[in-house]
This record gives C-alpha cells, structure tokens and sequence, in this order.
C-alpha cells in the first residue's frame, strides 16, 4: 500500500505515515489503527521482519496462487466462450441481413404498386 493511501485511510498526512514507518516504537492506538487499515493484526506488524515476510510470501504463493489470481482458476476454456460468442454473433448478422431483406422486399413492394397506380392513372387520362 501507497503511503498516500495510507495517509488518507487513516486521516492524517503523507509525512506522518512517513514518520511512522521511520519510528522504532509507536503508540498501540495508533498501531492498531494502522494494523486495521492494512487487514493485519497488530502482533503481525509487531513480529514483522523482511525474512518473515519473504518466507510466508514463498510458502503461500504456490498453494494459493499470487495476489493475482489468488484461489481463482478459469472453469471453462476461453478457446468454447471465442467460438459462442462467434456463433452468436454470426447469428445476428444473419438476422440482420434477412431484416434488410425484408425491408428492401416491402419497398420494392410500395414501388411497384405505386408504379402500377400511375400508369393506370396516366392510362385513364387519356380516355
């Protein structure tokens, strides 16, 4: 976690989280404070060591996954969701296309009846 966003989630400065960080000791309040912020109980931020982090870090990280795909594997294959989403999409096209069919079908329609409708119209004005 940013240092800022430390700051800001306990209400106080960038500078003063900075001061914390430096300090050897700090007040219990104020640690577990910190310790809430950061999800952690304030006897790990007491244990805490580089070795300590590093270890746990190795331990975990093969049986759990990193902290980015922590617990989550895929339960389908990606290549099926391509070829569903291929299919429908070709689905929709074709009903695109049959609407577009249907539409020029009906004006050809209108076209040709009003065609008729003018030649019967310019036949009777001759008589």
């Amino acid at each position: 976690m940013k240092q800022e966003t430390l700051a800001e989630e306990l209400g106080i400065s960038q500078q003063s989280v900075s001061h914390i960080e430096k300090s050897e000791t700090l007040e219990n309040k104020k640690l577990e404070e910190v310790a809430k912020v950061l999800g952690v109980t304030s006897e790990t931020i007491k244990n805490f060591s580089e070795e300590n982090g590093i270890n746990y870090f190795n331990d975990n990280s093969a049986s759990q996954g990193n902290s980015f795909n922590q617990g989550m594997y895929a339960t389908f294959n990606p290549l099926d969701k391509l070829v569903e989403a291929y299919e429908e999409n070709k689905k929709l096209y074709e009903r695109l296309v049959q609407a577009e069919r249907d539409k020029l079908s009906y004006l050809e329609g209108l076209i040709k009846k009003n065609w008729i409708s003018l030649k019967f119209k310019s036949l009777l004005d001759r008589f």
